[in-house]
């Protein structure tokens, strides 16, 4: 589908509702984020192609800030053009927000969180399946020759022996574009690394816009803090927790160490972007309007960064040189999913009571269809009976 057919037939309310809907339900972190947006802009509604889809999840990939939020930033902009940018945004993050400050007021007030083990145990097999089903639909788009499955192959296990993810899709990337130009022409592949790698990396020059400062008023510091982060940050909730950590236990003192896990165990638990972590912090140090400020200044480099490179998709695309090496981000980008799935698995398949929701779960999916809402809802409630 074009944009411009996608902005004729999508209207801004059902584009918000979707994406409020998506950012009430979406349990798991970026990779399950994704794996709903695919189920719903793509096979459900068919608003945007298989290719298109892809391509957005390698450009959130390749950017800083919070990949799959970015990746609704450019489904919105795709179909609705700016307006559609920022309300897609906007919406899938306001659940998260909303839910995270109740639940830092509730911290506030008694020190602790709410135990929410048991329906966290109930819904995180239904996650991973979730994740399979994307998975196999995206990556029969994806690996379109034997060179791109060998090099989705090698990215998951260069990521999965700790090679960070920015250097796994660089040379995902690099590896792609050389293949295409050893085929072309007979110069080198080292050449062809090295233009590529240049060229992939040239978003990154907009981060030097985000420079902290002293600033007189906490707030403004909070909002200052949080810009400078969110422009920065690449990978995983765990890059987050470290870059938190530096800024606000070890520089500016404003959190203890209990305080920071807390933090991040309340984005990973709830609903919607694992950035929301900066609301849960800005209600603790500015109450409302630093839970307001946080929010705003960690997502605001993700809306600019998608402005900014979304526009350059489809002129990528029509280079035959650069779209072998978006080609290879794809694959790449994948292989960073599958092997969140198999870490999160490890940890949350482990026994025969999330053995069999997750058996359940793909059943579910793959024969009968079944949304994947009312299965994180069933889960949930399941995790918790048997929990108590």
């Amino acid at each position: 589908m074009t944009d411009s057919t996608g902005k004729d037939r999508v209207s801004l309310s059902e584009l918000g509702f979707i994406f409020l809907k998506l950012g009430t339900i979406a349990f798991g972190g970026p990779a399950a984020h994704i794996a709903m947006m695919e189920d719903e802009f793509v096979r459900k509604r068919r608003w945007i192609t298989e290719e298109d889809f892809l391509d957005r999840v390698a450009a959130a990939s390749l950017i800083p800030g919070p990949s799959s939020t970015e990746v609704g930033i450019f489904i919105g902009r795709s179909l609705r053009g700016w307006p559609g940018l920022i309300v897609a945004g906007v919406s899938f993050i306001i659940p998260a927000a909303v839910l995270v400050s109740l639940i830092a007021a509730a911290y506030v007030r008694f020190g602790a969180l709410p135990q929410v083990e048991g329906i966290l145990r109930g819904i995180k097999p239904v996650v991973i399946a979730i994740i399979i089903q994307a998975l196999w639909q995206l990556g029969k788009k994806a690996a379109k020759t034997p060179t791109l499955v060998l090099i989705g192959i090698a990215s998951a296990v260069l990521n999965g022996v700790g090679v960070s993810p920015l250097l796994v899709l660089a040379f995902a990337g690099a590896s792609s574009g050389a293949v295409w130009w050893l085929q072309k022409s007979r110069h080198s592949a080292a050449a062809l690394c090295a233009i590529s790698f240049s060229k992939m990396f040239s978003p990154t020059g907009l981060i030097s816009l985000a420079v902290v400062a002293a600033a007189p008023v906490r707030l403004g510091r909070l909002f200052l803090s949080f810009l400078k982060i969110g422009s920065v940050v690449f990978g995983s909730g765990y890059v987050l927790l470290a870059f938190l950590r530096a800024e606000f236990v070890d520089h500016l003192h404003w959190l203890t160490e209990k305080q920071l896990i807390d933090s991040v165990a309340v984005g990973q638990f709830t609903p919607g972007p694992v950035f929301s972590t900066a609301t849960f912090i800005g209600y603790l140090v500015g109450g409302l309007p630093g839970a307001f400020l946080a929010t705003l200044g960690i997502f605001l480099p993700g809306f600019v960064f998608v402005a900014v490179s979304g526009p350059l998709i489809p002129k990528i695309r029509r280079s035959p040189a650069a779209g072998a090496v978006l080609d290879g981000v794809v694959v790449g980008s994948l292989a960073l999913i599958a092997v969140v799935a198999w870490q999160l698995g490890k940890a949350s398949i482990t026994g025969w009571f999330t053995v069999s929701i997750l058996a359940v779960s793909i059943l579910a999916i793959f024969r009968f269809r079944i949304n994947s809402a009312w299965l994180i809802l069933g889960a949930g409630i399941v995790g918790w009976i048997a929990a108590r």
